[in-house]
């Protein structure tokens, strides 16, 4: 993905709206879409932009998605601003108080506690909302730009085997993830905000969805799979993967394999895709 033009993005949003605001730095940790900004009264924001959407479609979905958790008093940023520009949409968000626990360390069983207690507040958020988008798997299609099946048929022995492994499982399951819960689908540690081990943040909620919020944990499970995670608050986490029940977990353990090790296969180096292998194959019968 092009690096985000913040100076460009701002003055498209100074041109069509009037709101004149002021680039302040590239967001850390790798976000391409994703910058600094600060308000005429010198108020700092986060400006994101989102390729090939609608504005309609992104209130409609993520951004209500949010807005229903935000109610309950889930940490999840406010969208103050939502512009059109040409294919895109640039948004304007609340800049939460924390650092990604990613960057910090510190990914301990207090962090794990407090982000099991957020996921049961993701619990039927969206019962009144058929309107929000139901969570996509691809586990027989290719997804829209990730999810793709070909880079795993033509990556070995075990690629190919995981394929077939995760379409038998897309052929016993719903395209589709039940549910009425809320659903991040990106709920990893570089999502997570802490300050003084508190969660003050869970952020980019851009390809949330309607589902079952065990999926998150699933992804939170891939998630820990990078870097150095006390292996005592992994095994707290497989507990409870162990404990959903099956028609959640198959389907979402072989999404996640999908999504990690395509991923993986078409971006980075091999050692990352047997990474990624190694663990998908640990649920993967």
């Amino acid at each position: 993905m092009q690096r985000l033009d913040a100076g460009r993005a701002v003055e498209a949003v100074r041109e069509l709206t009037g709101v004149r605001l002021t680039p302040d730095g590239p967001c850390p940790g790798g976000q391409v879409g994703a910058a600094y900004v600060r308000w005429p009264e010198g108020r700092r924001s986060v400006l994101k932009w989102r390729p090939h959407t609608r504005v309609a479609e992104l209130r409609d979905g993520a951004l209500a998605v949010a807005e229903e958790l935000r109610r309950t008093g889930y940490p999840a940023p406010a969208t103050e601003l939502a512009v059109q520009v040409g294919h895109a949409v640039v948004t304007v968000q609340e800049l939460l108080p924390g650092s990604p626990v990613d960057q910090r360390g510190g990914f301990d069983g207090s962090v794990l506690d407090q982000l099991l207690a957020l996921n049961d507040l993701q619990a039927g958020r969206l019962a009144g909302r058929p309107d929000v988008p139901a969570v996509e798997l691809y586990l027989r299609t290719d997804g829209p730009g990730y999810c793709l099946h070909e880079p795993l048929r033509q990556y070995g022995r075990r690629g190919a085997a995981l394929e077939r492994r995760v379409a038998a499982v897309g052929a016993g399951y719903p395209a589709v993830l039940p549910g009425d819960d809320a659903v991040h689908l990106d709920f990893q540690p570089g999502n997570v905000l802490v300050e003084d081990g508190s969660v003050t943040g869970v952020i980019d909620w851009d390809g949330a969805a309607r589902g079952d919020r065990r999926f998150d944990l699933v992804t939170l499970r891939f998630g820990l799979h990078v870097g150095r995670i006390d292996p005592a608050v992994t095994r707290r986490l497989d507990a409870a993967l162990d404990a959903m029940p099956e028609e959640v977990l198959r389907p979402a353990w072989a999404h996640m394999s999908l999504r990690m090790v395509d991923w993986a296969v078409r971006h980075f180096a091999a050692q990352d895709v047997e990474h990624w292998l190694d663990l998908a194959e640990q649920r993967g019968s």
